[in-house]
């Protein structure tokens, strides 16, 4: 017997969401994605902090985001050591709505990965899918920086950045299911809602028979998972991004997965074509309160880690120096 990861990795591109190096060399993903969160939770363990330290040490005269910046980088390198394909660091979330200054950082990111010789073919950038932030995506895609739109709940933000035509996109299937969960309180039934049933799964579903009806060349990574259901019943999407703890359920659980998208079934009924533009998406994204709330929610999350992050740094740098 197979196990359910093992089998998995016929269907889906797996991809480890964490900064843990350790669950990278077990579980031997294709990809690894990172956030804020995730980088602030692991240089705050003993095997990650001499990341930081270095890096302080090695920028001696950078300010606070570009010491940000130099340890997300760092981290990257140290990922792209383990993984064979591409890592995504993400863009302070800070500037969320701020088109310009998201390019210029990205820009900046890249160019110090480049200097420490890797190929900008093995990095994505991660932005939050906000309109400006699929601009700034759309420019960056241009000027050949490929780019992983982040916290994505509806079609209408999937649709502009296929637009945008940016590199990768990344639904969250857990965060939609919080959502749904919490607003029916006591009536949610949890076994209606699980599997291809869950409201996190249909969204992303609906995604990817968007895309593939029409071709569109944009990948469709799910991510933000609460239980392995979610993810055996997106078996067929591009890539999915696991945590280390589902990865290692799945890891050690035997069985076979069934594949649930499919391509060639999405061009079979294809759903209506929409056009897209900035009144339209913020039309759209304005009437689903659920992808409304959970982007700004998302956002203030990341500044919220990004600014402890700031704040760890700073601490450290007081004691290096």
């Amino acid at each position: 017997m197979t196990t359910l990861l093992d089998s998995l990795r016929q269907y889906t591109t797996v991809v480890a969401d964490t900064g843990d190096f350790e669950a990278m060399k077990a579980f031997k993903p294709t990809d690894a994605t990172t956030n804020p969160s995730l980088i602030l939770n692991a240089v705050q363990q003993p095997a990650y902090q001499h990341l930081l330290v270095e890096t302080i040490k090695q920028h001696p005269n950078a300010n606070a985001a570009e010491l940000n910046d130099a340890l997300l980088v760092a981290f990257g390198k140290a990922i792209l050591d383990i993984v064979p394909g591409r890592v995504s660091t993400e863009i302070d979330a800070r500037l969320s709505f701020d088109t310009q200054a998201s390019i210029e950082r990205a820009r900046y990111i890249i160019q110090q990965y480049e200097q420490a010789g890797i190929d900008r073919s093995r990095v994505l950038i991660k932005l939050a899918s906000t309109w400006e932030g699929i601009q700034a995506a759309k420019q960056l895609q241009n000027e050949g920086i490929q780019c992983n739109l982040t916290l994505l709940f509806c079609l209408a933000q999937a649709i502009a950045c296929a637009q945008a035509k940016v590199t990768l996109i990344s639904p969250f299937v857990g965060r939609i299911y919080d959502w749904y969960k919490k607003q029916a309180g006591t009536s949610w039934d949890e076994t209606a809602h699980a599997g291809v049933n869950d409201p996190g799964v249909k969204s992303v579903r609906q995604i990817y028979d968007y895309f593939k009806a029409y071709d569109v060349k944009t990948e469709i990574m799910g991510a933000s998972f609460r239980n392995t259901g979610q993810i055996l019943a997106l078996a067929g999407c591009d890539l999915l991004t696991i945590s280390p703890g589902l990865l290692s359920e799945l890891a050690n659980t035997q069985g076979e997965v069934t594949k649930h998208l499919d391509a060639a079934q999405s061009k079979q009924a294809a759903p209506e074509w929409q056009a897209s533009n900035e009144i339209v998406f913020r039309t759209d994204l304005n009437a689903d309160a659920m992808a409304t709330e959970k982007l700004a929610e998302g956002i203030r999350f990341f500044i919220r880690d990004a600014i402890a992050l700031d704040q760890l740094i700073a601490q450290t740098k007081a004691q290096v120096q």
